[in-house]
């Protein structure tokens, strides 16, 4: 072993550094719409739904399926973001190593 070479101390810091994403994730969001803006959602890095508006217009109660599919898209592709701004910021955490197998609940 290397002097000065401490695995269980490398192991603290990424750790450390990883508990660091994961609070900066909390409070970056992301934003996605649907049905051309009608509805829109805003999503945290920790894959939370913040908020979500319905253009009143889009509210149709002869077509609810609509507005229905509309929000499922909308939330659908404003996780996908989080998803991909999560995966991001920890790539920058690993230096861009790829590590195949290391899967952390949440962010992946």
């Amino acid at each position: 072993m290397a002097k000065g070479f401490n695995p269980m101390q490398q192991v603290k810091a990424l750790q450390d550094k990883m508990a660091k994403v994961q609070e900066e994730l909390a409070v970056k969001t992301v934003e996605a719409s649907s049905g051309g803006g009608m509805v829109t959602v805003v999503v945290n890095g920790r894959q939370e739904l913040l908020s979500l508006k319905i253009d009143p217009q889009v509210v149709d109660p002869e077509d609810v399926e609509m507005l229905q599919d509309l929000v499922v898209a909308a939330v659908n592709e404003g996780m996908r973001r989080a998803q991909e701004m999560a995966a991001g910021e920890m790539s920058k955490l690993a230096g861009g190593l790829n590590l195949p197998g290391l899967k952390i609940p949440g962010l992946f």
